[in-house]
């Protein structure tokens, strides 16, 4: 720490106090660049990720091979050579007890030479290796000691302070957990007393610390009962905190007014439903009525509706657009990409018919219309010609403005940053209602956190009709000679009159698509040479069962009227076999295709896998689902995929997939519009936590609506409002 910090951190401060005058400023910037936070509160919200138990003080001498130890030691000497075999770094410091020596080794981080100086004290822990004959760690852990004088070894204030665990922070490259732990150690000295948000009654009924105790104990425990009471309170408090202010939220949205939406006698409501060839399911009659008695209201919808892929969440929502045309209004359809907003041109078009078509004047607006198509689908949006206006973020501009708004439908929401839904939103006179789709079915606990400020509609039924889909792991791991068979398995389908799609994780080797990667398993240009578009469609264009086979490719790098193109030629079943990246992945509606190939199926995850088997088995034609995939048969990777095959229910597979994805990945970008702001919390685990922590804001809230008798409640809704969630909760 720098003498600026030090005199900083002499005042007092609140949880509220910039880290600026808390920490110094050049401490502050650091911790800004290394995480975005600029408060007294952010930093103390940054909890340590694990603890290390350092027992028993172990002596260098007689060091175990293999085993994870803590020492306390000193550095002697450091130096810093370049590797013979191939490009980087090796840092070797050489540490003492004063009775034997050992080298740490860290490979590529030359900037540890900085704070691993000669005569600086710590305590380091990691996994005894050899090299050599000599004993090392390698990459370890560690803390180091002031500068000042440590305690004399033996001394009984050392031994305790060995004993204690060692609180381990998320770090960086430039911010060590050890500086971390200096920063924090630093506020919590000068923290003035915090009011706790949790009010009493509720904190003594769960047993619960007081915040500040919290705060001290997750940072500082002196025993492994401490923090673990820490993180049980503070996971608790985050929980009640976020409950509190979605459901503030949630009273606050039905606050404004605006125009109820009602279907006409006679109307275009009533026609198409009189025209529909098939019956609804009750589960999109239930939902149905759901809609229309919300619309019904003077105050906004906010419901998400969600249902299994191929559930028929479009014809509902359509049902809701024609009520509001009924109505004099218009709806907007915003899609996540340009191939599923014309498919959903498409789709509504041939579900209303001719008539209905002419008189509604369905409208498309993407990013890559050409100028004159662009200026007359604006012409006919602005004057209110058009009833339906379907897009893609190209709805969001300015140039882009309605007659009189009456709904908003998110499809895919979660591809859709906040900033973007809300920009639509305020396209209306008057607050539009909002109609969220989702073929991702959420466990209750995710939809309590994620989504806990709207009503959320359940279609579980298929419609009737369908043939269904088998699914098959090809598992070329023990049977790397399967590879042939699922070419000859496609184009037998081919050959049946059929049409197929092929999907790979990545345009061209070592160039992914802009889907997201597998939870938990990095990014799929990490991943190796893997399968592409590009050596896929080589392959195939190849093989002799393929020879005079239409075959072409679908990616994202292609231009918007070149994928509507062979969207198009596809449907219309001038094409046999799509060989495609993720953007294929939701909407895309070709009764025709029955054989769905995932090649290194690995790389997605289980939503994403669900998602594309979708695309096939949607008509009379039964579906079939190779899931190709060389990952070894008991690893993450491969249990993600033996899931999806093991079953169609999309509702069971959300279950598997929480349970299978890494603490921390279940919110994430592509929910909230920005990356996790949860701490503590996991869903993925939390579910009894969050159920409890919202009967129990639903209980405060009934009886003090604003807060005004809770004060320190209020501050901290607030807080976490403006720091974390601001555009998810106030513009959701």
């Amino acid at each position: 720490m720098t003498a600026e910090a030090d005199a900083a951190g002499a005042g007092r401060f609140t949880l509220d106090t910039r880290l600026s005058g808390a920490l110094g400023g050049r401490t502050a910037q650091a911790v800004e660049r290394a995480f975005g936070y600029r408060t007294v509160g952010e930093l103390l919200a940054h909890y340590p990720r694990r603890y290390a138990l350092r027992g028993e003080l172990t002596a260098l001498a007689s060091l175990p091979l293999d085993e994870n130890v803590t020492i306390v030691a000193e550095v002697l000497e450091v130096r810093v050579r370049e590797m013979r075999q191939r490009r980087g770094s090796i840092l070797e410091a050489k540490i003492s007890d004063g009775t034997g020596i050992l080298t740490l080794t860290f490979f590529n981080q030359k900037w540890r030479e900085q704070d691993l100086r000669p005569g600086r004290r710590g305590i380091f822990a990691g996994k005894v290796g050899d090299y050599r004959g000599a004993r090392q760690l390698a990459h370890p852990d560690y803390e180091l000691f002031d500068d000042a004088a440590p305690p004399a070894a033996g001394d009984a204030a050392a031994k305790r302070w060995a004993e204690a665990p060692i609180p381990i922070y998320p770090a960086t490259g430039t911010l060590a957990s050890w500086q971390l732990a200096k920063s924090i150690a630093l506020l919590l000295d000068g923290l003035d007393e915090i009011d706790d948000p949790v009010p009493s009654e509720v904190r003594d009924s769960r047993s619960l610390l007081t915040q500040r105790r919290a705060l001290e104990a997750i940072h500082r425990p002196d025993a492994e009962a401490d923090w673990k009471a820490a993180r049980r309170t503070l996971r608790f408090t985050e929980a009640f905190v976020l409950q509190t202010a979605l459901l503030m939220r949630r009273a606050e949205l039905r606050t404004h007014s605006t125009t109820a939406r009602h279907p006409s006698a006679g109307g275009l409501l009533e026609r198409f439903d009189d025209a529909l060839p098939f019956s609804l399911t009750d589960d999109q009659l239930a939902v149905g009525r759901e809609i229309a008695d919300d619309m019904g209201e003077p105050v906004p919808m906010n419901r998400l509706v969600q249902g299994e892929v191929g559930s028929g969440k479009t014809i509902v929502a359509l049902r809701a657009m024609l009520a509001v045309a009924d109505s004099g209004g218009q709806s907007a359809l915003l899609a996540p990409t340009e191939v599923l907003a014309a498919q959903h041109l498409r789709s509504i078009a041939r579900m209303l018919g001719p008539d209905l078509a002419t008189a509604l004047m369905p409208t498309l607006i993407t990013g890559q219309l050409p100028a004159a198509e662009r200026r007359k689908a604006l012409l006919r949006a602005a004057a209110g010609q058009s009833r339906i206006v379907v897009g893609t973020h190209a709805l969001l501009g300015e140039t882009v403005g309605f007659a009189d708004l009456g709904l908003v439908v998110v499809d895919e929401q979660h591809r859709f940053g906040v900033e973007q839904r809300e920009a639509l939103r305020l396209k209306g006179r008057n607050p539009p209602h909002v109609l969220v789709l989702t073929a991702t079915p959420i466990p209750r606990t995710v939809a309590m956190t994620v989504f806990g400020d709207l009503d959320v509609s359940t279609i579980r039924e298929l419609p009737a009709g369908r043939a269904g889909i088998e699914s098959f792991v090809v598992p070329l791991a023990e049977r790397p000679g399967w590879r042939g068979r699922v070419w000859e398995r496609l184009a037998e389908e081919v050959e049946l009159g059929r049409q197929g799609f092929v999907v790979c994780p990545a345009i061209e080797p070592r160039l992914a698509e802009d889907a997201a990667p597998p939870e938990g398993e990095g990014d799929a240009d990490d991943a190796g040479p893997g399968a592409s578009v590009a050596s896929v469609l080589a392959e195939l264009t190849g093989h002799p069962r393929f020879a005079g086979k239409r075959v072409a490719p679908l990616h994202g790098r292609m231009s918007a009227e070149e994928k509507d193109r062979v969207m198009r030629a596809f449907a219309a079943g001038e094409l046999d076999v799509l060989v495609a990246t993720t953007v294929i992945e939701v909407g895309v509606d070709v009764p025709n295709a029955s054989a769905m190939v995932v090649v290194d199926a690995d790389r997605f995850g289980v939503s994403q896998l669900h998602q594309l088997r979708g695309r096939v088995g949607r008509g009379a034609v039964p579906g079939l689902c190779l899931l190709v995939t060389a990952a070894e048969p008991e690893s993450l990777a491969r249990q993600r995929v033996e899931a999806v095959a093991g079953t169609l229910d999309g509702f069971e597979l959300a279950r598997v997939d929480l349970e299978l994805r890494r603490e921390g990945d279940v919110l994430g970008a592509t929910q909230s519009g920005g990356r996790s702001s949860l701490k503590l919390l996991r869903v993925a685990r939390d579910g009894e936590v969050i159920a409890d922590a919202r009967e129990r804001a639903a209980q405060v809230l009934a009886d003090d609506p604003r807060l005004e008798r809770h004060v320190s409640l209020a501050a901290e809704v607030r807080r976490r409002v403006d720091r974390e969630a601001s555009e998810f909760l106030s513009k959701g």
